[in-house]
């Protein structure tokens, strides 16, 4: 029998959540993953719409943390992401935070979220509209992610940036292939957030851990001025089809999926990983307790975007946007959005009528625990 999330919280989480205090953001997560396609979260009737056939399902929770059913929501973002970008290359740049400010990540969350991203919108831009690199406006979307392959906490962007922007006289791509010099890019990355964070500490409006202190931080400040950002710019990619696959893998089902899993019991978990040092896969066991602290860092709080768009691919840049495409030549077919998906449900695809070929309508819906009586076929 296959290991799903929702099995692993069956397990566990009960007598997690007895142990520690967990925000109410958490506890919803937990309990839509629970509920996922139970009488908890009610069913539906479908059928056919000549009633050949009839099928009783339970809802999905569509809570963006469940595996099981957050698929639909991320390809129609994917398939809305075709729409909007511009046919050109993008590059994929990578910037982390240095795990050495992490402990005040978890003092300031949202805080830091919004000088993470803050600091590599400015970066970008200011050096992509510099006259001695691009000298453009380009269009830059970054997707946050928390997480390391064995969920450790590992914060990081991953930032697509197109390969040419905008001018007053057109567009204008990127020179010999070359997006921006990463030292450069470090330095200015690492000043900018830093600043940000001697500015709070100035004004007290940073929140330090309990065990540290004012000087602690200020130190801490000072030595990462001195330390080498890890930021990488990395392959460039045809209209950016590579990385959206793979933004989209991260974007489905939190930081684990049910396929990753191999194992568990009350006292363990066990998943396979790919190590990136040497692009090979492993397995992992952790305790049960360890396993579901380290998933539960990574779950979003409600109304949080992690996903954010900059330059031209910002709100009310579509204008210059579609400029911008009119110049640019058309995609090929294979990079061509493909048909919308169908509006957001609380229930799974509709299959088709084995009889008259036709496609399974919605016939009732019950809400909550109350099961829908007996229906029978005509």
């Amino acid at each position: 029998m296959s290991v799903t999330l929702q099995e692993v919280f069956r397990l566990g989480f009960a007598q997690h959540a007895r142990t520690r205090r967990l925000p109410f953001h958490v506890h919803r997560a937990a309990r839509a993953i629970l509920g996922c396609r139970t009488a908890a979260m009610g069913s539906h009737v479908r059928g056919c719409p000549e009633g050949h056939e009839i099928q009783v399902h339970y809802n999905s929770c569509r809570h963006r943390a469940c595996p099981q059913c957050s698929r639909p929501r991320v390809d129609r973002w994917l398939d809305a992401r075709r729409q909007q970008l511009l046919a050109c290359d993008h590059y994929h740049v990578v910037f982390t935070l240095p795990h050495e400010l992490e402990p005040l990540w978890h003092t300031n969350r949202q805080r830091m979220i919004d000088y993470l991203f803050r600091a590599v919108r400015d970066t970008l831009l200011e050096l992509l509209e510099d006259p001695k690199y691009l000298g453009a406006r380009p269009g830059v979307l970054a997707t946050l992610h928390t997480w390391g392959r064995t969920l450790s906490f590992h914060p990081h962007l991953h930032v697509l940036v197109t390969g040419g922007g905008a001018t007053p006289e057109g567009w204008k791509p990127v020179r010999n292939g070359y997006l921006l010099p990463v030292r450069v890019v470090r330095a200015l990355f690492r000043g900018k957030l830093l600043a940000a964070l001697r500015e709070d500490v100035t004004t007290e409006r940073l929140v330090w851990p309990a065990d540290r202190s004012r000087t602690w931080i200020e130190n801490l400040l000072r030595r990462m001025q001195q330390r080498r950002w890890n930021v990488r710019i990395q392959e460039r990619y045809t209209h950016a089809r590579g990385v959206l696959l793979y933004l989209g893998r991260y974007l489905r089902g939190g930081p684990i999926h049910n396929r990753r899993l191999l194992a568990a019991s009350e006292e363990r978990v066990v998943f396979a990983y790919t190590d990136h040092r040497d692009a090979k896969s492993k397995v992992m066991a952790l305790p049960m307790e360890q396993f579901l602290q380290r998933l539960l860092w990574h779950v979003p709080e409600p109304g949080r975007h992690v996903v954010r768009y900059f330059g031209l691919y910002a709100r009310g840049q579509a204008a210059a946007r579609e400029a911008c495409r009119s110049e640019l030549p058309a995609p090929p077919d294979d990079a061509k959005p493909s048909t919308v998906a169908a509006p957001s449900a609380p229930w799974i695809a509709a299959p088709i009528c084995s009889i008259c070929g036709r496609p399974f309508v919605v016939l009732a819906i019950w809400r909550g625990s109350r099961a829908p009586p007996h229906a029978h076929a005509s």
